[in-house]
């Protein structure tokens, strides 16, 4: 894993389209349980090189109900993006992650984790990619439509400040889904204990 994760770190294959230049910031031990599956980094964490280091990792956190310490130990969870490096600023914040990443890295970086109990789905792309059967769903549908309690892949809606609107309109997922998930989570963090 470490040097799977050192080539993944030393990666440039996107450098032409990233405005400020490579940075692939990812966290994984063999040993983690749960695998977080992001879009892309934003310039916080670009900057910082910590998954996660920004308002919405805070909100994330509070969903996960696990505190920095838990959420950044590499033996209980393995973070990774659909694009490993900040794809710059778009009309409506951050531009889609960059297409090469995810065929790249991920089936490796998945390969060096055989504990995985649950794979987090975060924000439309990793849900797109990863639950392509579900395709022709809204995203709404989609998280209404996992089982949170057994399913190996659960999606989430991004937990950026940008999606207020969303949470407000479709109270359901904080009051019935991120109890749930917060069970789940729970449980295999109890099983490491």
């Amino acid at each position: 894993m470490d040097i799977l994760l050192k080539e993944i770190r030393a990666c440039t294959v996107c450098a032409p389209y990233l405005p400020l230049g490579p940075n692939p910031v990812t966290r994984a031990s063999e040993e983690a349980r749960i695998l977080i599956i992001g879009q892309a980094p934003g310039i916080k964490v670009h900057t910082s090189g910590l998954s996660w280091n920004d308002a919405s990792g805070e909100r994330l956190r509070s969903w996960l109900n696990v505190p920095r310490e838990i959420f950044y130990n590499e033996k209980i969870f393995a973070i990774m993006s659909m694009g490993f490096c900040y794809p710059g600023r778009g009309k409506s914040g951050d531009n889609p992650p960059r297409s090469e990443c995810a065929p790249l890295w991920h089936t490796k970086f998945r390969s060096f984790l055989p504990n995985i109990r649950l794979t987090i789905l975060i924000g439309s792309y990793a849900i797109r990619a990863y639950l392509p059967q579900e395709n022709k769903l809204a995203i709404s549908d989609i998280l209404q439509k996992i089982d949170y309690v057994q399913d190996e892949y659960i999606a989430l809606v991004h937990p950026s400040p940008r999606n207020q609107l969303w949470l407000k309109t479709h109270p359901w997922f904080e009051e019935e889904i991120v109890p749930q998930l917060q069970r789940r989570v729970g449980k295999i963090i109890g099983i490491l204990g």
